[in-house]
């Protein structure tokens, strides 16, 4: 008998240390992974974060900023700030991102972009969410992988969470793990957690170069309101209405316009225009893997847009924005936020032609779809000297 049990008791602690060993390899691997860049030729300087506030200097989130123009640019110019990965989860906004760093010529106006704006927040996934821990695009020279991330900080960079999470400077009150929400945090605050921190590194980036623009792309939940839709603060109400109807004149999809609630703090499209001269405008597009009545979430989810489920949802009225048999694949994701990025610097520079803000060679809504998203993904293989980042 004693026999069977100690027989039974080095098979269980067998069985354990081959989940702990194989499961801390598999996390160890997504934290670490490297995901290459290959700037284009409008890349003038890759910056950290660090650069505009010292304290984030040896933090995982001293970000990439990565610097495009001609080189010539005067001081009349404009200046636009993308931010990619504040939610690393929802990857229509990091791809788009990319897309911009690998393939856009700025003409006029310098362009800061932060693919990975909280790098944290991109190493961990929901726990209990049952998410994979990456996901791989498609493209002509093979298939590129990327970090699939969560909607906060990891842990394992800032914890615990307090009680309840009090925003600075507003002192209002919000949900405890918010704390680790780059959307919540700012205009963030040098002596405060990491993700304040990042948030107030990115705040001195838009002062110290007189950023006009700052755009922050976002996905949601069709089970959530705010959805397909520019947010503006009071600041950019005519841009992101003159935005919204070019885009859905021009580019093939119609998207809407909500005015930044002055109550609720710590969001991008409220503390940037209320703390720095800049106008910031956030973009969501729909992404099903979000929802909390959706089925299995796997990759194919994540990349396709397609669940039964969320779409028996909406035959119960229980979405703000249509899903059927098409889904939301990610081209139609990323392409809406490419166009409506080119449109926005497009009325800005019309609105302010003594500030132009003006690029080419970037894909378009129409393009995307078509061809999809890796064919604009440059091979990591044949980068130029001096051209290959990783995040």
């Amino acid at each position: 008998m004693k026999n069977r049990y100690a027989l039974r008791k080095t098979i269980f602690t067998a069985a354990f240390l081959l989940v702990f060993i194989f499961s801390g390899l598999s996390f160890y691997r997504s934290r670490h992974l490297r995901e290459p860049v290959v700037a284009g030729d409008g890349l003038l300087e890759v910056r950290k974060l660090s650069h505009y506030f010292p304290g984030l200097k040896g933090s995982i989130n001293d970000a990439s900023v990565y610097l495009l123009g001609k080189g010539t640019s005067s001081s009349g110019e404009g200046a636009a700030l993308v931010l990619g990965g504040a939610h690393p989860e929802e990857p229509a906004g990091r791809l788009a991102a990319w897309l911009l760093v690998e393939n856009a010529r700025v003409e006029a106006g310098r362009l800061f972009v932060i693919l990975t704006a909280n790098p944290s927040a991109s190493t961990s996934t929901r726990p209990g969410g049952a998410y994979p821990p990456d996901y791989e695009i498609p493209t002509p020279w093979g298939r590129q992988k990327f970090r699939q991330g969560d909607r906060w900080s990891n842990p394992l960079d800032q914890w615990p969470d307090p009680e309840v999470y009090i925003h600075y400077p507003s002192r209002q009150q919000l949900a405890y793990m918010d704390i680790r929400n780059q959307n919540r945090t700012w205009p963030g605050r040098p002596d405060g957690t990491m993700t304040e921190k990042t948030c107030y590194a990115m705040t001195q980036l838009i002062i110290k170069e007189k950023i006009d623009l700052v755009i922050d792309l976002h996905e949601a939940e069709l089970q959530y309101p705010v959805i397909n839709t520019i947010v503006a603060h009071q600041k950019g109400e005519d841009l992101a209405a003159l935005a919204s109807m070019m885009i859905s004149s021009e580019e093939g999809f119609n998207i809407g316009v909500e005015y930044s609630p002055v109550a609720l703090r710590g969001l991008s499209h409220r503390e940037i225009g209320d703390h720095t001269p800049a106008i910031p405008l956030l973009l969501e597009t729909p992404e099903p893997f979000l929802d909390a009545t959706r089925g299995k979430t796997d990759r194919a989810l994540l990349l396709t847009g397609r669940d039964e489920f969320v779409m028996k949802a909406g035959r119960h009225g229980l979405l703000f924005e249509k899903l059927d048999e098409n889904g939301w694949p990610i081209e139609v994701r990323v392409g809406r936020h490419l166009s409506s990025i080119i449109q926005i610097f497009k009325v800005w520079t019309e609105l302010h032609p003594d500030r132009p803000i003006q690029m080419e060679n970037v894909p378009r809504y129409a393009e995307v779809i078509a061809n999809g998203v890796g064919y604009y993904l440059k091979n990591p293989d044949g980068a130029p000297a001096g051209r290959l980042f990783y995040e």
